[in-house]
């Protein structure tokens, strides 16, 4: 893919977030959710590309944007595969709360994965347990390989994972191995990155979220040289045949890093909205400017950029009664 593109999907990603950033700490989630879709649905007829979106805000029936099917881009470069979310957190962004990101992944036609919007059991990590643990193996069992790998105690591995209440037994049987667990409220997609960005010390991130945030964090993974594993689960006979109808003949197996963004170049690219664990969020400046944090990368290279942008916000003009 061409290099000029992830700069492009930056330009896509910090729109939506600064256009959701006012909306952070004001209780109207839907509002913020809102600004972000039309922002970077509006972006996106700048960038360079045949894209058709495979992970997005609903099917056509239910998003009026960003829908999956939806073609975007000028139509004028490659032919890509196209996951979304415009506003990744946005319970978080409404209450004021870390971890919400603007998120963008691309491969080329075919390589991503159409995954149904249904709870997939997750396990990501780092580069240095890539291809070292299953998603399949009991808790214990992934840990205490962990620890051999790195070269730790398992009371020294720290575990993050989302704060549920279908995650009590989990996070019970973590407590009883002593590891350390940082809860999240929400943030999925930030919280499976985190094992492979080095300025985090989570070294594993396991649990239940959504299947199409396992599809984003697993772009950014690959990006990254870590991994994400990922089983769907199917809570009954309708969302059993949703699977095999969108293409996954077994909906039971494990998904792998190629079955999840395929074995092409993959771009992946995030803006903060609040901070996180590693980007920080929109902050407003004086003189009508904001200040944006990004990252860029791309997994045929490795190459990572964090872009630090300083913003004009123009005066929107207001209606006034007569």
């Amino acid at each position: 893919m061409e290099r000029e593109l992830a700069l492009e999907l930056v330009r896509v990603t910090e729109k939506a977030a600064l256009e959701s950033a006012p909306w952070i700490g004001r209780g109207d989630k839907n509002s913020a959710d809102e600004a972000a879709t039309s922002a970077m649905r509006a972006m996106f007829d700048s960038v360079s590309i045949k894209g058709t979106v495979v992970i997005g805000e609903g099917e056509m029936d239910e998003a009026p944007m960003l829908y999956i099917g939806e073609k975007l881009g000028n139509q004028q470069g490659l032919e890509v595969d196209v996951a979304v979310d415009p506003l990744e957190g946005t319970t978080l962004v409404s209450s004021g709360l870390n971890n919400a990101l603007s998120v963008i992944a691309i491969a080329k036609k075919g390589n991503l994965l159409h995954a149904p919007d249904m709870y997939m059991e997750k396990l990501a990590v780092g580069p240095a347990l890539a291809g070292k643990l299953n998603v399949l193996d009991p808790v214990e069992v992934t840990l205490a390989k962990a620890a051999e790998v790195l070269q730790k105690q398992v009371s020294e591995l720290t575990v993050m994972l989302l704060e549920r209440e279908r995650h009590q037994t989990l996070i019970q049987t973590l407590r009883k191995l002593g590891v350390r667990i940082k809860l999240l409220s929400d943030g999925d997609v930030a919280g499976a990155i985190a094992p492979a960005m080095s300025e985090t010390d989570i070294d594993i991130y396991l649990g239940s979220g959504g299947a199409p945030e396992g599809v984003l964090a697993a772009a950014a993974l690959k990006c990254l040289g870590g991994e994400f594993q990922g089983r769907l689960l199917p809570e009954n006979p309708a969302q059993y045949d949703r699977c095999v109808a969108m293409g996954l003949a077994d909906p039971n197996k494990v998904l792998s890093m190629e079955d999840l963004v395929g074995d092409d170049d993959v771009i992946f690219a995030a803006t903060g909205v609040t901070n996180s664990e590693f980007l920080g969020g929109v902050k407003y400046l004086p003189n009508q400017q904001a200040e944006t944090h990004s990252v860029v990368m791309r997994a045929q290279t490795r190459t990572i950029r964090f872009i630090k942008s300083i913003h004009y916000l123009p005066i929107k003009h207001q209606k006034t009664s007569a």
